[in-house]
């Protein structure tokens, strides 16, 4: 029995390791929010988007992720906002919950230069059953029927659930046609063990991204409608040994855009290493207020047949702006009415 609750802790301390890794989303450029903090109230009025996202849809490893977000610039240089991430593994039955506040201060450096600061931080909660644990005392050889209680006293000593509070800090240039940023996130590196007494700090996740519009003012307008821009963008992100460096580019029209993310591995650690893991095209439609986004993520790398990753997103962006504010709109958040 000895052994079997080794085996046991091995298997949490292992599960403990992954899950200390963020979501990450492929849509980040419809949705900025869940890349810097800096960005709540950069569309200068309401603000408001979800995402769902499902990786390996088929069989029981499927992970489901949901984000939504709601923000506004309250007054010329404040902005507000929510946050709210969900995560749920069908194999594991775990569970990943986090709501935050966030706020932004915007500061003009020039007539074209804007720095913006974004705090977020709120409740966090990681939640595993291990109820549904199943250890071989439980089990009567004779009939095959199940009790519902061990004997074994260390396998009561595993949480359920954790409760954190985390805080991120973001900091964000931009002017009309780019923008560059950086995001540091888990400050407080709250403990997220499952054990009584153990002790595994969330390690901060490192964001830095960034993008430039290209004008394609001499493209024939029979290809390509007047005013289509090219957007090419960046995001790099660090995690404990985890990295990953995600490059784009997207043709950016009035009511519609669409693109491909190369989600690539840059450091390549292990031997098996791809340089390339997946290839993630996007596209997205606007229907007045309000932008529908899909992404595929299709892996190059050899984890086998996963399916792919599917991501949905809807964002609404209110056509009445702060009415006491200047209204500097970012051209990421610009619906060019």
């Amino acid at each position: 029995m000895k052994f079997k609750l080794y085996i046991l802790l091995v298997f949490v301390t292992h599960f403990i390791e992954v899950k200390a890794q963020d979501p990450v989303f492929t849509q980040f450029l419809i949705v900025p929010e869940t890349l810097n903090p800096g960005f709540t109230g950069s569309a200068s009025s309401w603000n408001a988007g979800i995402i769902h996202r499902r990786q390996w849809p088929e069989g029981n490893r499927r992970i489901d992720t949901q984000y939504g977000f709601a923000n506004n610039l309250v007054t010329d240089n404040l902005g507000v906002g929510i946050t709210v991430l969900n995560q749920k593994e069908t194999f594991t039955n775990y569970n990943y919950f986090q709501f935050n506040g966030a706020v932004s201060y915007r500061i003009d450096l020039n007539y074209n230069w804007r720095l913006r600061l974004g705090l977020e931080g709120g409740f966090g909660r990681k939640d595993f059953n291990f109820g549904n644990l199943l250890l071989e005392d439980q089990i009567n050889i004779n009939d095959g029927s199940i009790s519902g209680s061990s004997i074994d006293p260390g396998f009561l000593r595993y949480n359920n659930q954790i409760n954190f509070v985390d805080f991120s800090f973001g900091v964000l240039v931009d002017e009309e046609n780019a923008w560059f940023g950086a995001a540091l996130k888990h400050l407080t590196r709250p403990d997220i063990s499952f054990l009584e007494n153990g002790n595994v700090p969330l390690d901060l996740f490192l964001s830095v991204h960034g993008g430039y519009y290209f004008a394609l003012d001499n493209s024939p307008t029979m290809i390509l409608p007047a005013d289509t821009d090219l957007l090419v963008s960046f995001n790099y992100m660090r995690q404990s040994q985890f990295n990953r460096l995600d490059i784009g580019a997207s043709l950016e029209m009035n009511m519609f855009s669409f693109g491909v993310i190369a989600a690539t591995n840059p450091e390549g650690r292990s031997t098996n290493s791809h340089l390339v893991t997946s290839l993630n095209p996007f596209v997205s439609m606007r229907a007045g207020e309000f932008k529908f986004g899909y992404s595929y993520d299709i892996n190059t790398s050899r984890f086998g047949q996963n399916q792919g990753v599917h991501e949905l997103t809807l964002t609404w962006q209110s056509k009445y702006t702060c009415r006491d504010c200047d209204n500097y709109r970012m051209k990421l958040k610009d619906i060019r009415w």
